[in-house]
């Protein structure tokens, strides 16, 4: 098996295990984000309880918000992993400069825009929520933001390549 087929299909079980993974990863946060309204009473106790201070029920609320903010987060990331894994089987059948493959890298671009976007929101909502006994971290992402422009101009690209190509087939 050539260098580069192993490394397709080493490519292919890793983004196929990572889909599986936040698959799972979603249904447990969904399942906390449902089972926080079920035990509500136990939880904003318990931290009441503490010598902390902190509000129960302030914490339970900014709880839910940063659930919800991941669970709007799974479908973005499996869009990701599922255009990879389809860029990947172009690559694996030895054709990746499809015009198929700058819209799969566009809309990859995009979903990690929004992930960015719920990233901010997060930070917003973690400053707020903080308090003098309760920090909750949170840092600006350069990488991610670079990361979302350098898969549209990859996207832009791809798309150039595409097009040149079809015209090179064109004329021979």
């Amino acid at each position: 098996m050539p260098l580069s087929h192993r490394g397709t299909e080493w490519s292919r079980t890793i983004l196929k295990t990572l889909v599986v993974l936040n698959i799972i990863l979603a249904l447990l946060i969904v399942a906390a984000f449902v089972l926080s309204f079920v035990f509500e009473a136990q939880v904003v106790a318990y931290y009441r309880s503490l010598p902390t201070g902190l509000d129960g029920a302030l914490l339970v609320v900014g709880m839910r918000v940063f659930m919800a903010i991941g669970i709007w987060m799974f479908p973005l990331f499996h869009r990701v992993l599922t255009k990879l894994l389809a860029i990947v089987d172009t690559v694996r059948l030895g054709d990746p400069f499809v015009p198929e493959n700058a819209v799969r890298l566009q809309q990859i671009a995009w979903a990690l825009l929004c992930v960015q976007v719920l990233h901010l929101v997060f930070g917003a909502l973690a400053k707020m929520l903080s308090s003098t006994n309760a920090v909750i971290e949170w840092t600006f992402s350069v990488s991610g933001w670079l990361a979302v422009i350098l898969l549209f101009v990859l996207a832009r690209v791809f798309e150039e390549g595409a097009r040149m190509r079809q015209d090179l087939e064109g004329t021979v």
